[in-house]
C-alpha cells in the first residue's frame, strides 16, 4: 500500500495527473456546447410525443372496444421482462416512488422499469465492489473482522438507497432550474394574457420563449399546454403542473389559477398578484444568501489568508532577526 502511495505522490505522477485532467477539462469544455446544443428541441420533440400519447390514451378512453377500450402497453426490453418474471413492480412501485419519477422529469414506463430494476441490481453490485476492496485492493490483514463484514454489508445498503439518492439529485437540480426561471416566465404569462391571449396560448408561448433560461420550465409549460387541450378540466391541468414540480411557488400560482377559473375572476389578475409575490420571493432569497456570506468567508479567511498576511507582515522581521 505505502509503495501504491509513494508511487502517486512522485513530481513526475502529479505532473501527469494534472496534465491530464487540464486535458480532460478543455475537451470537455468544448464538447460540452456541441452536445447540449439540441437539448432543446430534442425536449420540445418529447413533450410533443406526449402529448401524443395523451391524445392517443384519451380517444382510447372515449372508444368502445372488446377489451374495455382500454390501450394496452407491451413490454419490451430485457429490463421489462426481468422485472415483470419477478413481479419486482408490486414491491417496488408506489405513488411516492411515481410522484419522485415526475419531479425529477421522468415520464412513462421506461424509467420506471428502470428505477425498479437498478433497486434490484445495485445491491449486490455495490456489494461485490466492498468485497473486492476489502480482499483484493487492500490488504485484508488491516481490516478486523468486524470491518471485514461490516463494509461489504454497508456497501449493499448503499447499493439499495443508490437509485432513491440519483433520483433526489435530479430532482434538486430540476427544482432549481425551475426556481431560477418561474418568475421571470410568470411575467412573460402576465404579459401574453392581458394582450388578450387565452391561458393556453400564453402557456405555449411562454413555453418557447423561456427554453433558452430553463429548458425544464419550457418542458412543464408545454406538458400543461397539452393537459389544458385535453384534460376533461382544466382544473386538473393546473394541479398536475404543481404536483410535477414540487415547488411551493408553482402550487400557489397553480392554486390561483383554479381559483380564478371556479370563480370567475380576472386571470390577468392573478397572475399580477403572484407575480408579484414570486419577485419579492426572489429577492428575499438573494437578501438571505448575500446575509450569509459574511460567515462562510470566516473560516477561508482564517485559514488561507491571515497566514500569508502574517508571513508578508512578520517575515521581514524575522529574516532580519535571524541574520543578526
Amino acid at each position: 500500500m505505502m509503495d501504491y502511495v509513494q508511487l502517486i505522490i512522485q513530481p513526475q505522477m502529479l505532473v501527469t495527473m494534472a496534465a491530464a485532467v487540464a486535458a480532460f477539462a478543455t475537451v470537455l469544455t468544448i464538447a460540452m456546447p456541441i452536445l447540449d446544443r439540441d437539448r432543446l428541441n430534442h425536449r420540445m420533440r418529447a413533450m410533443a410525443t406526449e402529448r401524443d400519447k395523451m391524445r392517443a390514451a384519451r380517444l382510447a378512453e372515449l372508444k368502445v372496444s372488446g377489451d374495455g377500450g382500454r390501450l394496452r402497453q407491451d413490454a419490451r426490453g430485457i429490463v421489462r421482462k426481468i422485472v415483470d418474471r419477478l413481479d419486482l413492480r408490486s414491491k417496488f412501485e408506489t405513488e411516492e416512488v411515481k410522484q419522485k419519477l415526475k419531479m425529477a422529469g421522468m415520464r412513462g414506463q421506461a424509467p420506471l422499469y428502470g428505477y425498479v430494476f437498478f433497486r434490484l441490481i445495485m445491491p449486490p453490485i455495490v456489494g461485490i465492489a466492498g468485497l473486492l476492496y476489502v480482499f483484493v485492493i487492500a490488504k485484508p490483514d488491516e481490516f478486523t473482522p468486524m470491518m471485514k463484514f461490516g463494509i461489504p454489508a454497508g456497501a449493499v445498503g448503499l447499493g439499495f438507497y443508490l437509485p432513491n439518492m440519483f433520483i433526489e439529485n435530479l430532482i434538486q437540480r430540476r427544482q432549481q432550474s425551475l426556481k431560477d426561471a418561474f418568475p421571470d416566465a410568470l411575467d412573460m404569462l402576465l404579459i401574453c394574457v392581458q394582450s388578450g391571449m387565452s391561458v393556453e396560448a400564453a402557456f405555449g408561448r411562454v413555453a418557447k420563449e423561456v427554453g433558452n433560461q430553463s429548458i425544464e420550465l419550457a418542458e412543464e409549460f408545454t406538458l400543461t399546454t397539452a393537459e389544458l387541450a385535453y384534460l376533461p378540466e382544466r382544473r386538473l391541468a393546473y394541479e398536475n403542473l404543481g404536483s410535477r414540480t414540487g415547488l411551493e411557488g408553482i402550487k400557489s400560482v397553480a392554486t390561483a389559477l383554479v381559483q380564478a377559473e371556479s370563480y370567475g375572476t380576472p386571470v390577468g389578475q392573478a397572475l399580477r398578484v403572484m407575480a408579484k409575490e414570486n419577485r419579492d420571493l426572489r429577492i428575499t432569497e438573494a437578501e438571505k444568501k448575500a446575509a450569509a456570506l459574511p460567515p462562510k468567508l470566516t473560516v477561508p479567511m482564517i485559514v488561507f489568508f491571515l497566514p500569508v498576511l502574517f508571513v508578508v507582515l512578520i517575515g521581514p522581521a524575522g529574516m532580519t532577526i535571524s541574520n543578526l
